[in-house]
């Protein structure tokens, strides 16, 4: 004889799905106690230095702000902000990031102007890059570098001829204002013999930026470029993101 449905004990699996389906897991949450200047003191978090988190302003519309563990001081976590501090006040809520700093990664990027942090800046829309890197990589290891043995032609007749260039070579370029340095820039990066070219136009003013990928990168030179811009008005921490 069967037995009855209603005698029959319930699945353990479904009870457990459904539980867990019910929860709330707790979320760890700090508060601002102190802000001076670029840097914001909060309590309530056990983070590490370099950890990634999220401050709230008071009023919503302001949105939250990304900001990076830079040190501590007894049981306060001292803070850097990755924007402006506006509506940021005492009592504001910080909550860490769930993930680490990231930039996205691949072909997709050829043609495209992107910030410190990765994000696109030219108005044309999202990026399409399926693989993302860690901002704060390692750098190489000294002995496996390779050496310099190869010409790397710029294109200028000038340059190749008196002051040839080494692929992996590091080269400054000084001279005062209006001399022609963005020019020269942009003729290496139109001209030279590489296939991708990484430009990073750190502590400039935003017309500068704008006149330089208008007028000297062009439309030709900005198809094999990845260009990352952080202006003079920027917060230095996101600056310092852009170099990485």
């Amino acid at each position: 004889m069967p037995e009855p449905q209603h005698l029959r004990p319930a699945c353990p699996i479904a009870d457990l799905e459904r539980r867990l389906q019910e929860l709330k897991p707790m979320r760890r949450e700090g508060r601002v106690v102190r802000g001076i200047g670029l840097t914001v003191e909060a309590v309530g978090l056990d983070l590490e230095i370099g950890d990634l988190c999220h401050i709230f302003p008071t009023r919503a519309e302001e949105g939250r702000l990304a900001a990076e563990v830079v040190g501590f001081q007894n049981e306060r976590l001292i803070l850097i902000p990755l924007a402006e501090l506006r509506g940021v006040r005492h009592g504001s809520r910080v909550v860490p990031a769930p993930e680490s700093l990231s930039i996205p990664v691949g072909r997709e990027l050829l043609g495209r102007v992107i910030d410190g942090l990765g994000r696109p800046i030219d108005g044309r829309g999202p990026l399409a890059c399926r693989e993302r890197a860690r901002l704060n990589g390692s750098p190489p290891h000294p002995l496996r570098r390779q050496p310099i043995r190869e010409i790397m032609p710029t294109g200028i007749r000038a340059i190749d001829a008196a002051l040839t260039c080494g692929r992996g070579q590091r080269i400054g370029i000084f001279a005062g204002s209006g001399v022609g340095k963005s020019t020269l820039l942009g003729m290496i990066s139109r001209n030279a013999g590489c296939d991708v070219r990484v430009i990073a136009l750190i502590g400039e003013r935003g017309r500068e930026v704008q006149e330089f990928i208008e007028r000297d990168l062009g439309p030709e030179g900005l198809q094999r470029a990845v260009v990352v811009v952080s202006t003079s008005d920027q917060p230095a921490l996101l600056r310092l993101k852009a170099a990485w």
